[in-house]
């Protein structure tokens, strides 16, 4: 009985985490670039109980949690009309962040931030709505060079399905263009989240690849969180349901423990 306990337990605590699982997705549902997460569960260690049956005879005692995994399919678009928004038609991230920290992001909500110099000039980089750097490639550079910030933009002319960025330089106003980094990974799953949308890299999520030729940047448009309330509350009533049959295998036990200490009476 006192494994039953404990089994109950461990489930309650697993029904709780994915209930703590569900609760975020839906609170996130219509966040930009939101991806879902999952829960899954593994038996615990199962105790032989001896016995000449042929087969063997064990006891299992409860659950654990397995993993909590990051469901990376796309969100549904939505039209905005700013060309500085941004979404992929297919697999790929934006690299955004500074120097040595670079971050992937399918939340491409883009600004110009204009900033003056000393002699009263100003020009804009390209920012998240964080604040974090729109990383692009620098002239000559590969997926593997560090990512420059574009930082003398006057106006936006355009960006294309490549990622081509074209703007008035406010240096030289002359048209320029930039490749905004792109990039994609093997295991989209074993990237970290570290909030607002954002990733980092990993050794589970493997190194920054290019991304498919089939894949295309759209100007003018976002991508939602890929959430599905529907099945977010079945997966909750699963999650309630569970949690309550739990509670009852220890309330139970409980009170089968309560009949043997009656006995002596």
């Amino acid at each position: 009985m006192l494994k039953s306990m404990y089994s109950g337990v461990s489930g309650m605590r697993g029904f709780q985490t994915k209930l703590d699982v569900i609760g975020n997705n839906i609170a996130n549902v219509n966040t930009v670039g939101f991806k879902k997460s999952t829960v899954m569960f593994k038996d615990l260690l199962s105790q032989n109980m001896g016995g000449d049956s042929v087969n063997t005879t064990q006891v299992g005692l409860g659950s654990s949690l397995s993993s909590i995994n990051t469901i990376h399919t796309s969100g549904s678009p939505i039209t905005t009309g700013n060309q500085t928004d941004l979404s992929f038609q297919g697999e790929g991230y934006f690299v955004v962040g500074s120097g040595d920290n670079e971050y992937l992001t399918r939340s491409a909500s883009f600004q110009v931030q204009v900033e003056e110099n000393e002699g009263g000039e100003s020009s804009g980089k390209l920012v998240t709505t964080q604040g974090q750097e729109v990383l692009a490639i620098p002239e000559g550079g590969t997926i593997d060079t560090p990512g420059v910030p574009i930082d003398d933009i006057s106006r936006i002319i355009n960006v294309d399905g490549n990622g081509v960025l074209t703007y008035v330089s406010s240096e030289t106003n002359e048209v320029a263009t930039a490749t905004l980094k792109t990039g994609t990974v093997q295991n989209a799953a074993g990237l970290e989240k570290i909030g607002g949308s954002l990733y980092r890299l990993t050794g589970k999520s493997g190194g920054l690849q290019d991304i498919p030729e089939a894949s295309r940047i759209i100007s003018g448009q976002l991508e939602m969180s890929n959430v599905d309330l529907t099945e977010e509350f079945t997966e909750m009533i699963l999650a309630q349901r569970g949690f309550q049959a739990n509670s009852r295998v220890i309330t139970t036990s409980d009170e089968m423990l309560q009949e043997i200490v009656n006995l002596k009476r």
